[in-house]
């Protein structure tokens, strides 16, 4: 690192940039305001707001991704205006100009250490903020799984159905069109829709629906398709909302709820198993028992959908803020390597469907309702939780936008004795209709 000398007279904000300008090799990509009030970067990049040094102190003791959300979602830095374009701004200058994250020597930490000195910035380390999960227990533990889930899907249920449409799916939509009429209730009614139709449900058929959520799937194929359901959720919040819909709507006889892990799921010969972004959570090691069961689970000649997120063959897939902040301990892992593992399982993948672009769509349209009713989610569950969303769905937008993430819909089936599958190529591409659903 090249050591850039300040002035004895530089506010902040400039002896902060001429650290970070060394660090990372070239000009800082946007514009810097500290908490006594010096600024300094170029005039027409996004403002990034530096509240107090405690933000410094949290970067000291834990620099990189972990420290500044954790300084953004405590409001110890913030952005000005938009957040997406800020960040959509500053990934494509750093990208741009080759900015790399900075590799300190002893001398540029001992070059850190006199500047944090002269802003008043030591001290003791900062706690973490209450938001973020604390886990204990080894990975992937039944109990340690419980308690991964119960972090962010028990966040509550007005939460969650303050943020989602009437439909209560929070998962990927499927977009049908590009008319503004079409509404994200539209969207995620027609990816009901086609998960059905790829798995081929008919009345009187067993749906086994792991990781159920708030019953969108269970919901839907009960009652336009009128099958048997069995919902599993590890979420204590999913399951009450779910048989509550189930005792609403008069499916008790078509539907069985169940809070479990899905290594404890008792019983064989489903017609059809579905599993929508809850692979995400089960681990890199676990991931072939997993999908172990899902053959075990499916009767001969029964299908397997399965949804799920992927990272980029040289992308992190989720990176450290969501694992600490959102989902810990999740695991995404490239498309092929997904059906790689499928196969070997001993389940054959007809099919895969890319449904990235349909993700950005689905994840705006959470944003925009976070951000209009802003002032509800701060009075429900607090600023620092709403502060964490924000940057939770505006990052992970842009990570699908930049195809740094990815989601899929793979359909398989479980071979029959004789290697049959009983799919045409049509039914498992998800375009086939029978004839009555013409």
């Amino acid at each position: 690192m090249t050591p850039v000398r300040t002035s004895v007279r530089s506010g902040a904000a400039q002896r902060l940039a001429a650290l970070a300008e060394g660090a990372l090799g070239g000009p800082l990509p946007v514009r810097l305001r500290t908490w006594d009030g010096s600024e300094t970067g170029p005039t027409d990049a996004p403002v990034v707001v530096v509240r107090s040094r405690r933000a410094l102190r949290r970067l000291l003791w834990q620099p990189g991704e972990i420290g500044l959300a954790q300084a953004y979602v405590t409001g110890e830095v913030d952005v000005e205006g938009d957040l997406g374009q800020a960040l959509r701004a500053m990934w494509r200058t750093a990208r741009e100009r080759g900015l790399h994250a900075p590799t300190l020597s002893p001398a540029d930490w001992g070059r850190v250490l006199g500047e944090a000195v002269r802003l008043g910035a030591l001290g003791p380390r900062p706690p973490a903020p209450t938001t973020q999960a604390r886990l204990r227990g080894g990975l992937h533990s039944k109990a340690r799984d419980r308690a991964a889930i119960s972090h962010h899907y028990d966040l509550s249920n007005d939460f969650y159905r303050l943020l989602l449409d009437e439909t209560m799916a929070y998962s990927c939509g499927y977009w049908t069109g590009e008319e503004p009429e079409v509404s994200p209730a539209d969207a995620q009614r027609a990816k009901l829709k086609l998960i059905c139709r790829k798995l081929g449900l008919v009345p009187g058929a067993r749906l086994l629906d792991i990781g159920c959520g708030w019953g969108s799937l269970t919901l839907y194929a009960a009652q336009e398709h009128q099958v048997q359901v069995t919902a599993v959720t590890l979420a204590r919040e999913q399951a009450a909302y779910v048989r509550e819909q189930v005792r609403v709507r008069g499916l008790e006889h078509r539907v069985e709820v169940v809070c479990q892990d899905y290594r404890d799921i008792a019983g064989s010969a489903y017609d059809a198993v579905a599993t929508v972004e809850m692979g995400e959570h089960v681990g890199d090691d676990e991931y072939p028992a997993f999908a172990a069961a899902l053959h075990r689970l499916v009767r001969p000649q029964g299908r397997v959908l399965v949804q799920q997120m992927s990272r980029g063959a040289s992308a992190p897939g989720g990176g450290a803020f969501i694992e600490a902040y959102i989902a810990p301990d999740m695991h995404m892992r490239p498309m092929g390597e997904t059906v790689g593992l499928l196969e070997a399982a001993g389940l054959e993948v007809r099919s895969v469907e890319s449904l990235r672009e349909h993700y950005v769509r689905t994840i705006n349209a959470w944003h925009r309702t976070l951000e209009q009713r802003w002032a509800d989610f701060v009075r429900l569950v607090g600023e620092e939780t709403a502060r964490v969303w924000r940057l939770y769905l505006v990052g992970g937008a842009l990570a699908f936008e930049e195809r740094r993430m990815g989601v899929d819909q793979f359909l398989a089936v479980r071979p029959g004795a004789t290697g049959g599958s009983g799919l045409t190529g049509a039914e498992a591409a998800g375009w086939y209709q029978r004839p009555e659903e013409r």
